[in-house]
């Protein structure tokens, strides 16, 4: 078969009625005996599914669960901020390479090696009794967690055809959704009545189960050329070029205004040395055989405008989630465990719409409109949370999340069909793989932008109310304002500067929101961009599932 990097991606046309099904699509036995899968694609569609959600349980349930950690290893707030941020650091270095590994290795190689190092990640992190061991352990959780993630979507692209990905894209949304959604609650769950270290603990078993899944079952299509050879065509100038330059660029992205002014030589010199990598990097990319990110992915307005929206989507659900969990704590004072509560109708109607949105695509055939639909739900929704306050009604306070949830929903899984319609069909699990990429790098970057948000709000309020009481002096550290969430609850109410504090609060977490709501309209603004292009592919790509 013809390398992929050969192709030239197939050219846009617009289709302005629905597409025909081809005719043998009706009839023809052997056409049916040929569309029967395997049994063995049911378990690797299984163990895919567990992949997923050990990955989404484990990015999510550390979130409400880094306070007590913090106090039982008596660690520092900045530990306790690297505890949170170097798993998210690590999935985002690692995405792009890995997909780069599989398409050039075979997707089983990297998927194993994933596997190995997120199951021993978990067990350095539920032994730990340090906050640097915790750290390394969520590190190599990270490592190995982004592999399973993106390997998990591109291995779903390569065994199912464009046309059949609905369904199966609607099913995979299920754990992937809700395995993101439940993890605070089972995090906070844990931490409250159990203990922290289960959080690592509870991977073992359910990664055993899908590393059994996958090398029992899963039957791809190999890559037939020499090992040396495979290593020969890889970009390893690429890879080291985007790994320097992805941590460069976002380490400060992640502590400006956290830990250091962004006009501070802390940040801006990483963030420019990061930039300057990044830009070396994209040129460079012109150059190898098999390249990190190669230009064909990107070389039509579809897929380029899709790829924005991907990363917006990822910076409003992940930032969105965190601060909307941290409001809670805050404005109401709520629990860990009672804000993971206090979500559920945003997290429920994100499962539900994940769903909907693939089985629409899978009825209507179209995705454009749905994708234009599903933005301004997501924007507005994510906008209203500015209206929250103490003592609002249950109509604002949940309201907002049911339309913001139907958005969110809806592009969690939409995007995988404009990106896949606009590629040539050797290129389906590349592209997907490039697309979690962006999507996660949106959400490191839509996370910086709602500290950078938060904590400048928050001085400026802070710094209104004047010298604060001994017991809530500690604000007048910008940096103290997260860690000190939990301590609301326990302050004495009647202090003078108490409800200003509170007010401090809500208009920071106001103009996150309204920040976020406006990656959204951004995401919107784009979608006009993509085409309606035809699904009706029956194609599997060159690492498709081998017939029994």
């Amino acid at each position: 078969m013809t390398s992929s990097s050969a192709k030239q991606p197939p050219v846009e046309l617009k289709q302005t009625t629905q597409p025909v099904r081809p005719e043998q699509d009706e009839v023809s036995p052997s056409n049916d005996k040929k569309r029967k899968k395997p049994l063995s694609f049911y378990f690797t569609f299984l163990a895919l599914n567990i992949c997923v959600l050990l990955v989404s349980l484990d990015a999510t349930a550390l979130s409400v669960a880094v306070p007590v950690i913090t106090h039982e290893l008596n660690g520092t707030t900045l530990e306790a901020f690297w505890a949170s941020l170097c798993f998210l650091l690590a999935v985002v270095a690692v995405m792009p390479i890995i997909t780069s590994l599989s398409d050039v290795l075979g997707r089983k190689i990297p998927l194993y090696a994933s596997f190995i190092i997120f199951m021993i990640g978990s067990i350095v992190f539920a032994v730990a009794n340090s906050m640097g061991i915790l750290i390394l352990g969520r590190a190599l959780q990270g490592l190995g967690g982004g592999g399973l993630d993106v390997l998990g979507e591109v291995i779903l692209a390569d065994i199912t055809t464009l046309k059949e990905r609905p369904l199966y894209l609607g099913l995979f949304s299920i754990p992937m959704a809700g395995g993101a959604i439940c993890g605070p609650i089972v995090g906070a769950a844990l931490a409250e009545y159990a203990s922290w270290r289960w959080i690592g603990w509870i991977n073992l078993p359910l990664g055993v189960i899908g590393f059994l899944l996958f090398f029992f079952f899963l039957r791809l299509k190999p890559i037939e050329s020499a090992l040396n050879s495979k290593l020969a065509r890889l970009d390893w100038t690429g890879m080291a070029l985007f790994l320097v330059g992805s941590i460069l660029f976002s380490l400060p992205l992640s502590w400006a205004g956290a830990m250091y002014p962004w006009a501070s030589y802390q940040t801006l010199v990483p963030f420019i040395l990061g930039l300057l990598f990044l830009t070396g990097f994209a040129l460079y990319e012109a150059r190898p055989v098999q390249p990190v990110f190669p230009y064909r992915i990107f070389s039509n307005r579809t897929s380029s405008a899709t790829l924005v929206g991907a990363f917006m989507h990822g910076a409003v659900l992940n930032g969105g989630l965190l601060y909307l969990l941290l409001s809670f704590q805050a404005t109401f004072r709520d629990t860990p465990f009672r804000s993971a509560i206090e979500v559920l109708p945003i997290c429920v109607f994100i499962v539900i719409f994940s769903i909907v949105g693939a089985v629409s695509v899978e009825v209507l055939r179209v995705y454009k409109i749905l994708t234009m639909a599903a933005w301004p739900c997501l924007a507005v929704g994510v906008g209203l949370f500015a209206l929250w306050k103490p003592g609002v009604s249950d109509g604002i306070k949940y309201g907002p999340q049911v339309l913001a949830g139907v958005g969110l929903g809806v592009l969690f899984t939409i995007c995988t069909f404009p990106m896949n319609a606009s590629q040539q069909v050797d290129d389906a699990g590349l592209a997907i793989g490039i697309m979690v990429s962006f999507r996660m790098f949106g959400s490191m970057t839509g996370l910086a932008i709602g500290s950078t948000v938060f904590h400048s709000i928050f001085e400026q309020r802070i710094a209104k109310l004047g010298q604060l009481p001994s017991e809530l002096a500690v604000l007048h550290d910008v940096r103290e304002a997260i860690g000190f969430i939990p301590s609301l609850r326990t302050t004495n109410h009647s202090l003078p500067a108490y409800d200003g504090v509170i007010e401090a609060y809500r208009v920071s977490f106001m103009a996150v929101f309204l920040a976020l709501a406006g990656m959204g309209a951004v995401g919107f603004l784009f979608s006009f961009a993509i085409k309606e292009l035809s699904l009706e592919s029956e194609e599997v790509g060159r690492q498709g599932f081998e017939e029994d």
